[in-house]
């Protein structure tokens, strides 16, 4: 083999090399987009970098694959409906105690699930994994109640933020609620 056909050859291989680096690439990126939603954007602004923020997203999907999320039982949907139900009602006369009643309430259905309950920030993590298109709302709900236990949240921010939490409450029951058995 001449000198030129081996430059040729390793130079072929390189290019090979790097075409299926840059497809493998790209390939993640899309998964990681299309699992993470607006996460994904998020995250990149957090990180600071794209490479990083996918790292960051992966390690969040392998973190909550190691866990054991499990759906609610009717029962459980129903005793949290209730509660929800009530604390909404409360809204009018006691919009704090029902922002922070609904917080609590959240973080009961999480453990419930079998969400591991750390600090906020890694609670937002693990629910942006299942649940990308809600988990700003979590965020929003949690700055407003923080702003709120500082003084800084008017009725109208806790009305939002009680939104903000009914989103994640719906999501975290009825897209992982037990269907009842059907018999034949």
């Amino acid at each position: 083999m001449s000198t030129t056909t081996a430059v040729i050859l390793i130079l072929v291989i390189v290019a090979l090399a790097a075409a299926a680096w840059y497809f493998l690439t790209r390939r993640r990126t899309q998964q990681l987009r299309s699992r993470f939603g607006p996460e994904y954007q998020r995250a990149v602004q957090e990180f600071g970098s794209q490479g990083r923020a996918e790292e960051a997203l992966a390690k969040r999907e392998k973190r909550m694959e190691r866990l054991s999320l499990h759906p609610l039982s009717r029962e459980d949907c129903d005793r949290f409906d209730r509660r929800w139900h009530q604390l909404q009602a409360r809204f009018v006369d006691d919009p704090a105690a029902s922002i922070h009643d609904a917080d609590a309430l959240i973080g009961e259905v999480m453990q419930t699930r079998g969400y591991p309950m750390t600090d906020f920030d890694r609670r937002a993590e693990d629910i942006s994994v299942n649940h990308p298109t809600v988990v700003q709302n979590y965020r929003t709900a949690h700055e407003i109640a923080m702003r709120h236990e500082q003084g800084q949240a008017t009725t109208e921010d806790l009305r939002h933020a009680l939104v903000c939490y009914r989103d994640l409450f719906d999501e975290m029951l009825e897209t992982h609620a037990v269907e009842p058995k059907r018999g034949r």
